[in-house]
C-alpha cells in the first residue's frame, strides 16, 4: 500500500505542477508581447531623447565658452595699452597748457596728436570703447574716488573724471575713476 500512496502522491504533485504551469501560461497569454515591445521602445526612445538633449546643451555651452575665449583673448593686452593712452592724453594736455608756442612744440604736439588718434582707432577697431561719464553715476562702469559739493550737478551725478574707463565688447576693461556730487 505504501507503493500506491507514493504513486498517488507523485500523481498529485504532477497535477499541481501542471496546474501551476497552465496558470503561468494563461498569465503570459494575457500579456501581449506587442505591448511589451512597444513599452520597451518608448522607454529606449525617452532615454535617447534625454541623452541627445544633454549632448546638444553641452555642445551649445562649449560653443559659447569658445566664442567668449576668442572674443576676450586680448583683454590683458588691451589693459596694458590703456596706460599708453593715458600718457598720450597727459602729454597733449600739458602741451596745450604750455606758454611756449615755438615751431618745435607745435610739431611735437601734431605728432603726438596723430599717434594718439591712431592708437584710439586701433582700440575702437578691436571693440574697445571709452566709458561715457556724463550724467548719473553707474557703479557698473564707474568707480567713485571722492564726493564733492557742486551747485551745477544733482546728487549722484559725475562731476569730474579722474581716469577714463574702457569697455571691451560688453565687458568692463577698466572702470572710470570719477568724483560724484554729494
Amino acid at each position: 500500500m505504501s507503493q500506491e500512496n507514493e504513486n498517488l502522491e507523485a500523481s498529485q504533485k504532477d497535477e499541481t505542477i501542471e496546474e501551476q504551469t497552465e496558470a503561468t501560461q494563461e498569465e503570459e497569454a494575457q500579456v501581449d508581447p506587442l505591448e511589451v515591445a512597444l513599452a520597451e521602445a518608448a522607454e529606449y526612445k525617452d532615454k535617447y531623447l534625454r541623452a541627445h538633449a544633454d549632448f546638444e546643451n553641452s555642445k551649445r555651452r562649449l560653443e559659447k565658452d569658445k566664442s567668449n575665449a576668442v572674443s576676450y583673448a586680448n583683454e590683458s593686452f588691451a589693459k596694458d595699452l590703456l596706460a599708453v593712452m593715458d600718457s598720450f592724453e597727459n602729454a597733449l594736455t600739458s602741451m596745450e597748457g604750455s606758454e611756449e608756442n615755438s615751431e618745435l612744440l607745435t610739431n611735437m604736439k601734431e605728432g603726438v596728436t596723430l599717434t594718439f588718434e591712431q592708437l584710439k582707432k586701433i582700440l575702437e577697431k578691436n571693440s574697445i570703447k571709452e566709458v561715457d561719464c556724463s550724467g548719473e553715476f553707474d557703479p557698473e562702469v564707474h568707480q567713485a574716488i571722492m564726493q564733492v559739493e557742486s551747485d551745477e550737478h544733482e546728487a549722484g551725478d559725475v562731476v569730474q573724471v579722474m581716469q577714463k574707463g574702457y569697455t571691451i565688447k560688453d565687458r568692463v576693461l577698466r572702470p572710470a575713476m570719477v568724483s560724484t556730487c554729494k
